[in-house]
């Protein structure tokens, strides 16, 4: 059965792995790690859980996202587009929901690769993928409006985007 015989790409190009590339791999890990470790704390702070657990998703996430890829020049790390998704489920559900909500979801990603259905997304409208792109970047856009202009909202940021 063929899905059981895919693996990880770590494991396909570690017979052809030298210092040359190492060190070219070690170079992009630093330069990645200085840009998502801060995204990281900052999605944190946002979600509304300590900086530390951003900073331990993150690392989590991009050790899973590296040995489990598909591509050797994939990066992974900390995406802005869950910011609100994450806030959202911690306010409603707390961290527990937050848990069972990731388990889901992985447990979904995991379905999806199986029965191999990640090629679904060609029948997508493109104005639908920009469409939620857009809305999620207007949605990120509002959480930090307070910031721009150095307000303080007692009780912190509402979920919701009409209240913000």
């Amino acid at each position: 059965m063929k899905i059981l015989q895919s693996r990880p790409e770590l494991l396909n190009t570690m017979h052809s792995y030298n210092k040359q590339k190492f060190m070219a791999d070690l170079m992009t890990g630093i330069i990645v790690g200085i840009v998502a470790l801060p995204l990281a704390i900052a999605f944190g702070i946002d979600s509304e859980v300590s900086p530390e657990k951003g900073i331990l998703t993150a690392i989590v996430a991009g050790f899973a996202i590296s040995f489990f890829g598909g591509s050797r020049i994939q990066i992974g790390g900390p995406t802005g587009a869950f910011i609100f998704i994450i806030y959202g489920i911690i306010q409603q559900y707390g961290l527990e929901g937050l848990a069972i909500a990731t388990v889901l979801a992985g447990a979904f990603l995991i379905l999806l690769g199986v029965f191999r259905l990640g090629t679904i997304i060609k029948y997508i409208p493109y104005p639908i993928v920009v469409g939620f792109t857009s809305g999620i970047a207007l949605t990120i856009f509002t959480t930090q409006i307070k910031d721009l202009f150095g307000l303080t909202i007692e009780g912190g940021v509402p979920a919701d985007f009409i209240s913000k």
